[in-house]
């Protein structure tokens, strides 16, 4: 019997199906993100790149596959979240976000055959120079900017008993605050940015204090999710409801400083910058940290899962490592290079697996087949070592100094230790997009009608 329930009940339909809306969303990001992903790998494959001269048009879809496969797929399974938690009001609200972002999502999707690109691959949220582009991106973020409203207005949250299924909405409530932060610290770069700032410098600064404060939003989803899965795989958490509400209050307290960081400190300032990375360096770990350790003493504890819950198990175990072992590459950064990457990658795909075992836990719950078989207790595996494998391959390069967001032969591979690195970045790399795709496949004919 499981000490601990961390678990949602199932909502009403319209909640179900606004729910679904947001799912389909992030799938299809997903799907089309992917496409671009063969592009990205082999633009690092050693021998390869070097006789692909179009620099630019790898950049153009590197910009594409990250903000559809993490910007769009991850705010769009906060709309999952948020609407799997909603009441009935404000549907129309829920409604009109979910139009927007879909119609943004189309815009970016298009975007790069409209004229040229200009692609420039500055943090958090890579741009194209291109009109349309920012067209698109302008309306998604309008359609999430709606999402997050509603989600305020429809989240209502009793605490005088806490339970398990009380820490899960508070905890999909705090992840709403975080994003209601990350919007505002937006709108105070927008206006805060020195008219002298261009080009990469300047989208560096428009979105550096609001990515550095979605990563909150996101981690407490991720935190979520655990809870969830590690509850319904029977994994039984030595964590009262009422200690796991004090880490999520815990997790968004670093939030709260982001009013001081923009009156202390001009947004185009160094310090500016300084003390974004310090706020997600030493605080994005306080909830994290605890949580993922009670969630792995359960693991440990209980090694086999409930039965019928195998995939669940899975997702959540590659989750947690995926998380702690980005974390970790994070502390191992001295410069620009593929540490950086190495380091959001693993926190990244971390995060993304515990949306993808959420996704299955969900299914059925929307109306569709419940996921089971071999290929879905794989799967998690499958995409976890191969990204595990890719990121241990840019930590290992970039400690050899090879620079990120180049290509080819601007890498400048000059030592078999180099390319060795590479090597398994690229290799480990094809391996996870088998894995993505074997998510995609798996959902996709869970949700398909019967042929009859």
């Amino acid at each position: 019997m499981i000490v601990n329930q961390f678990t949602l009940p199932v909502p009403d339909q319209n909640a179900r199906r606004m729910a679904t809306g947001w799912l389909f969303l992030g799938l299809a990001a997903l799907v089309i993100g992917g496409l671009f992903t063969i592009l990205i790998v082999l633009s690092r494959t050693p021998f390869f790149a070097e006789i692909i001269p179009w620099v630019d048009f790898f950049r153009t879809a590197l910009v594409i596959h990250v903000d559809l496969t993490v910007l769009v797929w991850f705010l769009a399974f906060a709309g999952v979240f948020w609407s799997y938690n909603s009441s009935s009001r404000c549907q129309r609200c829920g409604w009109i976000s979910l139009i927007l972002a879909s119609l943004g999502t189309l815009i970016i999707i298009v975007s790069p055959f409209t004229g040229e690109s200009h692609p420039l691959m500055n943090n958090y949220v890579p741009v194209l120079q291109n009109p349309i582009f920012f067209i698109g991106l302008g309306i998604f973020g309008l359609g999430f900017c709606l999402l997050v409203v509603r989600a305020f207005i429809t989240s209502g949250i009793l605490i005088a008993k806490v339970s398990g299924e009380v820490v899960l909405r508070f905890g999909l409530f705090v992840a709403m605050v975080a994003s209601f932060f990350a919007i505002g610290a937006l709108i105070l770069s927008y206006l805060g940015i020195n008219e002298g700032f261009e080009g990469q410098a300047y989208y560096d600064r428009l979105f550096w204090g609001s990515g550095h404060i979605i990563q909150f939003s996101h981690t407490q989803l991720m935190l979520v999710a655990w809870l969830w899965l590690a509850s319904v795989s029977g994994a039984s958490l030595r964590l009262s409801p009422r200690v796991a509400l004090i880490l999520f209050v815990l997790g968004l307290s670093p939030v709260l400083m982001v009013p001081i960081i923009y009156l202390l400190f001009d947004v185009s300032s160094g310090y500016h910058l300084l003390w974004f990375m310090h706020l997600m360096k030493y605080g994005g770990a306080l909830a994290a940290v605890p949580i993922g350790l009670a969630t792995t003493l359960a693991i440990l504890e209980r090694r086999r899962p409930t039965a019928g819950f195998e995939v669940e198990r899975n997702a959540l175990l590659y989750s947690v490592l995926l998380f702690g072992v980005g974390g970790i590459i994070g502390f191992m950064i001295k410069g620009s290079d593929v540490t950086i990457p190495a380091h959001y990658h693993g926190s990244i795909v971390g995060v993304t697996i515990a949306f993808m075992g959420i996704t299955y836990h969900l299914l059925p719950a929307l109306g569709f087949r419940k996921v089971c078989g071999r290929a879905a207790r794989w799967q998690p595996g499958i995409y976890g070592i191969g990204q595990l494998m890719h990121i241990i391959g840019l930590a290992w390069s970039g400690g050899y100094g090879v620079q990120r967001k180049t290509t080819g032969v601007e890498q400048g591979f000059e030592r078999i230790e180099q390319i060795a690195g590479m090597g398994l970045m690229s290799f480990g790399g094809l391996i996870s997009i088998i894995g993505g795709v074997m998510f995609l496949v798996i959902v996709y004919r869970a949700i398909r009608p019967d042929k009859n």
